[in-house]
């Protein structure tokens, strides 16, 4: 194997790289660099030639212009084995490049950043980087690409064992993961400008979705099926994947699928609110005047599926509530803070997964779902309904407090499996019936958990997340003691509908949207 005689270093992330700059100079390998890693090395004694000395060309335009130039990738790019290479390169006065250290600009960082405008973002896009990266990685038979500064540890141990060398399988390996880099890098580029005004546009014609494995997972849905989680390279802030397990048991396929249903839900609302998910479906919600009460209030709903489920709330969890949780067996808490004695109370409870996000909107997000050699692709469903531009269809108008109920109940539709039939009350869930084939179905299962949980359906508000084909659905509501009716409306049989409403004395709002979820 032929020594490593000459090295390129430029990175932004300089973590460990004077130690391994240190070991290349041990072995009298010369290092090329650019000015902030020049520098730096400079201060801790380590011989370096600055780019622009090398070329014999300063840098220009801001720095934007440093390392494009023929004695760079012509080093680093000139295959050894070839004569006209070879002779091209001698005539040229250009060294072999044997190793290539590089990593980028922080667009990712740049981009989370609450400041970040589209000029800043622009000029943290990396240029030279990139090409000295796919450069190397063309090469990998003469050239050692490294990317990652977690990978100085196992490449200074085969340098060293190898004498100043590395293999070629090792460097293939390099080169693979070097590919994978500039792909992530291109991607969040790329989902970063889609993303802009998105609402605003048609969905793009071609989508890159590169992701990072995070967390391998135990299986997944079941024992035979294996799974791992991966996160996106730029993390919209609101979604579920910020968060921080503050302590339990490692989590488990089910358990992030069940807990990015409740984390949507609970951030849905403005007041202290708690959602509790069994198997993706909403089982409990409640909006209450503190977090104790909307927990009461969600678990009330369905105490025996809530058995084993996930438990999100949108405010910072305190003590009391904390104390009553564990008194039920949970699965995963979620909440954007807690108190230092809600944690401690926690922890009695080892195996209780807790879980911190931070509480944003997810703006300009696209939904994917996979199916057989493809994906589906939507914007998310995040409308907001403003309640008092829904048409009232009956002869009997809501009173003010009804409107806000029938928003609670609407707003808990959103989240539920269709066909979805809501049962509410004081901003409470006292009954769902979710994802059965006919809304009768979905109705006939809710009343049948009001029952077991001892909830009366009298005077309750009903959301519906789509139309009702025929006027069945609603008598089956009024007998169960329904009041009022939130729906989207659309049905050619929307007349036979509001009649039999009228017939029943009920408040029905058509909101002229539906919600489907599947």
């Amino acid at each position: 194997m032929k020594k490593i005689l000459r090295a390129l270093i430029s990175v932004s992330d300089k973590t460990n790289i004077i130690e391994l700059a240190s070991l290349l100079k041990k072995y009298n390998v010369e290092i090329i660099s650019t000015g902030g890693t020049a520098k730096l090395f400079i201060e801790h004694s380590i011989p370096v030639i600055q780019v622009s000395d090398y070329t014999g060309h300063p840098e220009i335009l801001d720095g934007r212009v440093k390392t494009l130039h023929p004695r760079i990738h012509g080093g680093i790019l000139g295959k050894r084995n070839d004569i006209n290479h070879t002779e091209t390169m001698k005539k040229n006065n250009i060294n072999e490049i044997d190793l290539v250290i590089v990593n980028l600009y922080p667009f990712q960082s740049t981009i989370a950043r609450e400041d970040c405008t589209l000029d800043l973002a622009i000029e943290n896009i990396d240029i030279g980087g990139p090409t000295m990266i796919r450069a190397a990685a063309k090469n990998y038979n003469s050239v050692a690409v490294l990317t990652d500064p977690n990978d100085y540890d196992k490449f200074s141990k085969e340098f060293i064992r190898e004498n100043g060398s590395v293999s070629s399988e090792y460097k293939f390996k390099l080169a693979k993961k070097a590919f994978m880099h500039t792909a992530l890098y291109d991607s969040a580029i790329s989902n970063y400008l889609t993303g802009l005004n998105q609402e605003d546009e048609e969905l793009p014609a071609q989508l890159i979705q590169v992701m990072n494995k995070n967390l391998d997972m135990r299986y997944g849905e079941n024992p035979h099926q294996t799974a791992a989680f991966y996160k996106e390279p730029n993390i919209v802030k609101g979604s579920l994947s910020n968060f921080i397990q503050v302590q339990g048991k490692a989590l488990s396929f089910n358990n992030l699928n069940d807990a990015d249903t409740a984390w949507e839900c609970v951030k849905n609302f403005s007041e202290p609110s708690c959602v509790i998910v069994k198997h993706a479906n909403p089982c409990g919600v409640c909006s209450a005047n503190n977090n104790l009460l909307a927990y009461q209030g969600a678990f009330a709903t369905d105490p025996t599926s809530s058995f084993g489920g996930i438990i999100s709330f949108n405010k910072k969890l305190d003590e009391k509530t904390a104390e009553l949780i564990i008194k039920q067996f949970s699965e995963v808490i979620i909440a954007p803070d807690y108190s230092k004695e809600a944690l401690s109370v926690f922890s009695k409870k080892t195996n209780i997964r807790v879980l911190k996000v931070p509480l944003f909107e997810n703006n300009n997000q696209l939904d994917f779902k996979k199916i057989g050699g493809g994906w589906l692709v939507q914007n998310l469903d995040k409308h907001q309904l403003n309640i008092n531009e829904c048409k009232v269809v009956t002869k009997l108008k809501p009173t003010p407090e009804e409107l806000i109920e029938m928003k609670f109940a609407w707003q808990v539709a959103q989240y539920v499996k269709s066909n979805a039939i809501i049962f509410t009350k004081n901003n409470k869930t006292i009954a769902i019936g979710a994802g059965q084939m006919s809304r009768i179905d979905s109705t006939i299962i809710a009343t049948i958990k009001a029952k077991n949980a001892g909830l009366s359906l009298s005077d309750s508000v009903v959301a519906s997340d789509a139309f009702f084909p025929f006027r069945d659905g609603i008598d089956l509501l009024a007998k169960y003691g329904a009041k009022c009716v939130i729906q989207p409306g659309g049905s050619i049989k929307d007349d036979e509908v509001v009649k039999a409403a009228n017939e029943h004395k009920l408040v029905m709002l058509f909101t002229n949207i539906r919600h489907f979820k599947h």
